[in-house]
């Protein structure tokens, strides 16, 4: 475990938001983001192990509602740590899974010129299938942790607040585990109450009205002008045909101008050639927060920054913000 300086306080500074009565970028004079290694064993798939970073409020004991974060392709719990800082910092656990088969081994374990191919080959059905089942195994030892005389998350975590939110393909996994249909198929997993979508994806075959017909969820989609992803078939206009067909009711689409894929992460990708924009994470950052707020703190003030103008306020002119 490790106590470390929020990386949102170090990039933000002040936020000139708090004027509004609400700020979802601000943070206590004083706190201390711990950090903790987990991880989970799965009696029911032969003990295939999932690796979690906790990230939590070391100053408090109280129960706080809970988010799970899932990877893109060839990622890891490590990846995305200014999410984890920051909402920790709010108030949430902040739980980051490691998908095995479809994680960093993936690409590190191959020879360079077959990295690609193995990235390819690790997107696959099994990989998606993988990854479902991971979330609800992930939720279950969380619950027995909760209850679970001296261990460290022991009555730190309000399980019946659940978010959930992705990257890529983990997006992909968010969508299914918060209602998205896969070839007729429900996924769904209904401890989680919102979820949290970054650089959506279409589904590959069938109709996109009927996939995404029974998400009743409050859903935040995120993506950007430059989302295109080599692997998946997604581009930036593929990613924008997800908020046209959900239904209406809690549902907000933000679109970052010249935001390529790697936006929402720590670093570039490889192939990537815009220079990453500061403001995209601060965006990020503070649409986010308003999200768990509004829908698993039920905070009324953040609901009202979230569907009023007050999101203008943190994105720039050619930035795209709807809800419906």
């Amino acid at each position: 475990m490790k106590v470390a300086p929020s990386l949102a306080l170090l990039l933000l500074g002040a936020s000139p938001l708090a004027a509004t009565g609400y700020d979802p970028l601000a943070t206590p004079p004083r706190f201390a983001v711990r950090q903790e290694a987990l991880s989970v064993r799965d009696a029911k798939r032969d003990g295939r192990e999932i690796p979690l970073r906790v990230y939590r409020d070391a100053g408090t004991a109280l129960a706080s509602p809970v988010v799970l974060f899932s990877h893109g392709l060839g990622g890891s719990r490590d990846g995305s740590a200014y999410l984890g800082e920051h909402w920790a910092a709010r108030g949430y656990v902040a739980v980051f899974l490691q998908h095995p088969g479809s994680d960093e081994a993936v690409w590190k374990d191959a020879p360079l010129r077959r990295r690609r191919e193995a990235m390819e080959d690790a997107a696959s059905a099994r990989s998606f299938l993988d990854r479902v089942r991971d979330v609800g195994a992930v939720l279950d030892a969380l619950a027995t942790w909760n209850g679970t005389r001296g261990h460290s998350l022991e009555g730190r975590l309000d399980l019946a607040r659940v978010g959930m939110a992705g990257h890529s393909f983990g997006a992909m996994t968010t969508q299914a585990v918060s209602g998205q249909r896969f070839r007729g198929r429900d996924f769904a997993d209904p401890r989680i109450r919102a979820a949290l979508v970054l650089s959506p994806s279409t589904p590959r075959r069938g109709d996109p009205a009927e996939a995404f017909a029974g998400v009743t969820r409050p859903w935040l989609l995120m993506t950007g002008t430059r989302d295109g992803a080599p692997i998946g078939n997604q581009t930036p206009e593929t990613r924008l045909q997800v908020f046209p067909h959900l239904p209406a009711g809690d549902k907000y689409e933000l679109v970052l101008d010249g935001a390529e894929h790697s936006a929402f992460g720590d670093r570039a990708l490889r192939g990537e050639e815009g220079p990453r924009n500061p403001n995209h994470h601060r965006a990020v950052l503070a649409l986010s927060t308003a999200f768990w707020d509004a829908y698993l703190k039920q905070d009324a003030g953040a609901r009202a920054w979230l569907q009023g103008a007050a999101p203008r306020g943190v994105l720039e002119a050619r930035d795209r913000w709807q809800a419906k």
